[in-house]
């Protein structure tokens, strides 16, 4: 690859706890890969445009609060509205098997549990994007 893989990394909603996501996104800087840290308190529409705006080769959204059944479809739909279907949505948090195999059926890509391995995670990004994006 020519450049690093650029990740955004979000939390979307009123769940106000980051530190995951924080860990995530330093250890995705540690495996190379430049990410961008949106923040709290974000919106879908904020994520997808600010995914646009810094080029992204994939969005990993940060849940716990319960919201999954609404923020990832949210999401997913205005990424295919913006025509970025070869950019990764990936995330994780508190969320049920049976709703990650319904959020993976809509196009959502692996969902990780707490306690999954940084370099697990990595590993599943760095795979996607070289199979998915050409640069």
């Amino acid at each position: 690859m020519s450049r690093p893989i650029r990740v955004l990394v979000a939390k979307v909603g009123l769940d106000g706890h980051d530190r995951g996501a924080k860990v995530i996104a330093t250890a995705l800087r540690d495996a190379g890969m430049e990410v961008i840290y949106t923040g709290l308190r974000q919106t879908p529409e904020m994520v997808v445009s600010a995914a646009l705006q810094e080029d992204v080769d994939a969005i990993g959204i940060s849940i716990l609060s319960g919201a999954h059944m609404t923020v990832f479809p949210k999401v997913i739909q205005l990424m295919k509205d913006k025509g970025m279907d070869d950019v990764l949505l990936t995330g994780g948090g508190i969320i049920p098997e049976d709703d990650m195999q319904q959020l993976n059926a809509l196009g959502v890509g692996k969902l990780f549990a707490p306690g999954t391995s940084t370099a697990d995670i990595s590993s599943y990004i760095t795979d996607w994007v070289k199979e998915h994006r050409s640069f």
